[in-house]
């Protein structure tokens, strides 16, 4: 009786806390074109440090997500975060910069500047909290399969891992 009495309390708290995340409306549509957010532009590690810092100052948690144009995964992912209630919430308790690898030429360096591993593999997506640690390490490459994701869990990742400042 005990067992029963337990699984049921897990199953109830399991489910409380999936309530707790916001939901897409039926407006929330991937559009397309999809977008290009990646700019080939060479990013050093002062300027990314200013962004982490000018976010933390503005009361946002900095986001650095490293991808390229022609990676559909990439795409695919900007063009979620774009849609109308995630863009919305991540402009309320994020910055984002999407920072361009090229074809794994370009920008890797950054990764090692994170403290993440510079390996093969986009979008990473790394979070960092109001004390600069990074809060989704053991999380940052699962994006490389977004095109398989659906809108909702990308939302709710974010959704995850806002912090109090």
């Amino acid at each position: 009786m005990h067992k029963y009495f337990f699984y049921l309390l897990t199953l109830i708290v399991s489910m409380n806390s999936f309530t707790d995340f916001d939901m897409l409306s039926s407006e929330d549509v991937l559009s397309t074109p999809l977008p290009l957010p990646y700019d080939e532009k060479i990013i050093d590690s002062s300027e990314l440090d200013k962004f982490i810092n000018q976010s933390i100052n503005n009361d946002k948690q900095p986001v650095v997500i490293f991808g390229g144009n022609w990676c559909p995964d990439c795409r695919i992912l900007a063009g979620t975060l774009a849609m109308p209630t995630i863009k919305k919430f991540l402009q309320q308790y994020y910055r984002i910069i999407h920072i361009d690898i090229g074809r794994y030429d370009r920008n890797m360096e950054l990764m090692n500047h994170l403290n993440i591993e510079p390996k093969k593999g986009v979008p990473r997506v790394v979070i960092l909290d109001f004390k600069k640690n990074i809060v989704n390490s053991s999380t940052s490459s699962e994006w490389t399969t977004a095109r398989d994701r659906k809108e909702q869990e990308i939302y709710d990742y974010f959704q995850k891992f806002v912090s109090d400042n």
